[in-house]
């Protein structure tokens, strides 16, 4: 499940990216997938491919779920 961002935030803890090849023109489209959804933390991983469908990076983020301090 997401998170409320109304009471918490991600934290980026760790990232990975294997970039495959290069891109000079065109666009790029990412589609990221949870891979775990925990209560305090989270991991999505990330395919990013070129305009023609190739990949171009694959990534992993880590995500620490902190709750946002009231003031």
């Amino acid at each position: 499940s997401c998170i409320n961002s109304e009471l918490f935030i991600g934290v980026g803890m760790e990232i990975n990216a294997n970039h495959l090849r290069p891109v000079s023109s065109g666009f790029v489209t990412g589609t990221a997938r949870a891979v775990h959804l925990g209560k305090r933390s989270q991991v999505w991983s990330i395919d990013i491919v070129n305009d023609a469908g190739k990949p171009v990076c694959i990534s992993r983020i880590t995500m620490a779920v902190i709750e946002i301090p009231f003031t």
